[in-house]
């Protein structure tokens, strides 16, 4: 069956009654290639700006925590609305659905522009705030101005892909990324080296990819049974943004603590690496995209899986929900296992692959890559327990789970572990901190699947007893 050619009402029917191992790995797919291709085009700029020098990784590693926060706040808008749209549209409701979808568009996109405006006007400050030191200070700000352009098309363009991926036309969405990625990935060695124009080249191959994807996913929104987002649906309200607020505070926890947890590790290397700070700040740049690429499958397949979780918990098919929960956990460890093995074996030569010429580079990177692999494979209790509970509106709990990875944990290791340890408390503290998210996670994402068997038995002793009683 083919979800994208269907009617909303026959779209949810299909996501409420069709077997869930099945329907997951399909609604998977297409997320699963997206995020792939988004971290590969992230992983591009890296390689290619790698084989300029040391200064352009370490300025393009020092801008991605923007990058990521930009993301966050996409991510806020997108699944806060997504997620609202999805429980709607399980329970029918296709009004406020709407209206969700043009008020979580268009604020993100005004929100983008102010943050274009602010972060274009204190640009230099802002590199020398995310670690740039005087090595590779101009190089930042070359590449993080042009970053800042693209800011309001990125973060609508996250909102967009999101909406269609809740509403369970995820082959739509995809086919918004891959435009975009595969048009940065051509563009990146001509502007960087043909037009010469070296970090700030691949800076604007970014920036174009991010606007072509913006324009295939606003024609994507308007085709077949999708939402059509229209101004005349823009109604804010405060019932809206607390919604967008509640469905989405769990990814700007998960992605804004990123960006800033990128920030500490940046500032951590550059006082705790000593004459190595730029080879360290360069090394764990290449290690955050390494382990971005590995785990950004995951979070595609825990995206297919949502639009499932959501419209079921909205039917109230908790049984469904919970073997969702189970399967995708169940598949994810196992493939983060393997992936986990063959880090631990492969990790000088992956970090090689980006800055071949620089021993000190590809040394610290093995360590700390190695170290992260260790824990890897708990991330798939955390990100599939994250998305779970922020998929059924358990904001509180989601937000505690999404915090914890790089905000409670490594936040405060990050500067603790190389006290103590130098350079080393570097390398190990996303492998300490996954550590401690996973004890932290573990009873309340069990806790949650309690309470709604509960709840799911006392409806089927409702139902028994009425049936009893009716005959």
């Amino acid at each position: 069956m083919k979800v994208k050619n269907l009617s909303q009402e026959e779209k949810v029917k299909y996501l409420t009654t069709a077997p869930v191992p099945s329907l997951v790995n399909k609604m998977a797919v297409p997320t699963i290639i997206s995020m792939l291709v988004t971290s590969f085009y992230n992983m591009a700029d890296t390689f290619f700006v790698g084989m300029i020098d040391t200064n352009a990784t370490a300025a393009v590693g020092v801008v991605f925590s923007i990058m990521a926060l930009i993301q966050a706040c996409g991510f806020f808008f997108g699944h806060g609305s997504g997620n609202y749209i999805s429980r709607k549209l399980g329970s029918r409701e296709f009004e406020d659905a709407n209206i969700m979808s043009a008020v979580g568009f268009y604020t993100a996109f005004f929100f983008g522009v102010v943050f274009a405006v602010v972060g274009i006007f204190f640009v230099r400050p802002l590199a020398q705030f995310l670690g740039a030191n005087p090595d590779f200070l101009q190089d930042t700000v070359d590449y993080l101005g042009v970053i800042l352009l693209g800011a309001p098309f990125m973060m609508s363009q996250f909102v967009l892909n999101n909406q269609l991926r809740y509403q369970g036309s995820a082959s739509y969405a995809m086919v918004g990324v891959l435009s975009g990625a595969i048009a940065n990935i051509v563009l990146d060695p001509i502007f960087i080296f043909v037009f010469d124009l070296k970090v700030m080249g691949a800076a604007i191959a970014t920036v174009i990819g991010q606007i072509i994807s913006f324009a295939v996913l606003w024609l994507q929104s308007k085709k077949g049974e999708n939402i059509q987002i229209k101004w005349k649906n823009f109604k804010p309200s405060f019932v809206m943004y607390s919604e967008i607020f509640r469905g989405g505070i769990p990814s700007l926890f998960r992605q804004g603590l990123a960006s800033v947890a990128s920030i500490c590790l940046n500032r951590s290397a550059g006082i705790f690496a000593g004459d190595l700070a730029t080879p360290a700040i360069a090394a764990m740049s290449v290690v955050s995209r390494i382990t971005m690429f590995a785990n950004s499958a995951l979070i595609g397949f825990g995206q297919g899986f949502q639009p499932v979780c959501g419209m079921n918990y909205g039917a109230k098919k908790y049984d469904r929900v919970k073997e969702a929960v189970v399967y995708c956990i169940k598949v994810a460890f196992v493939f983060l296992t393997v992936i986990s093995i063959l880090g631990l074996i492969f990790a000088e030569p992956l970090v090689t692959l980006f800055r071949k010429d620089d021993p000190a580079v590809i040394e610290i990177g093995t360590i700390a890559l190695r170290f992260q692999c260790i824990s890897f494979p708990l991330n798939a209790w955390i990100v599939i327990c994250n998305m779970y509970l922020q998929s059924i509106g358990k904001a509180t709990k989601a937000s505690i789970v999404a915090a914890s990875r790089q905000g409670i944990f490594f936040m405060p290791l990050i500067w603790i572990l190389p006290y103590f340890f130098g350079l080393l408390g570097v390398e190990i503290t996303q492998m300490v901190a996954d550590i401690g998210t996973f004890l932290l996670s573990l009873p309340l994402g069990i806790g949650v699947l309690r309470e709604m068997m509960v709840e799911m038995k006392e409806m089927n002793d409702k139902t028994d007893s009425e049936d009893i009683t009716n005959p």
